[in-house]
């Protein structure tokens, strides 16, 4: 039996995942300073050199918009995720009847 994904809280659940990860970036970097942030970026991005475009004076305000922003996008993405999935089970019912 199909069910459905509650789409409003799908996304909301991967907005909040999705704003967890950029506050560990946060994290990562107010911690780890210019150099571990550098060492920590390059190898999750797989050799992809960030020290020529890192910023680490990055205002709180910016911070926070950065975060909203983040959680905004992932709400949608969450969104579109389950609503596809849905439409792919109704689709699948229509089918699976003929």
């Amino acid at each position: 039996m199909n069910s459905t994904i509650n789409v409003k809280k799908f996304g909301l659940a991967v907005g909040i995942t999705i704003a967890l990860l950029y506050l560990g970036c946060m994290l990562v970097m107010t911690t780890a300073g210019p150099e571990g942030s550098v060492k920590f970026f390059n190898s999750l991005l797989h050799g992809l050199d960030v020290s020529t475009i890192i910023r680490m004076d990055i205002p709180l305000w910016e911070a926070g918009i950065g975060l909203v922003e983040t959680f905004i996008l992932g709400w949608l993405l969450g969104a579109c995720i389950a609503g596809f999935y849905n439409i792919s089970i109704k689709n699948n019912k229509h089918f699976n009847k003929k």
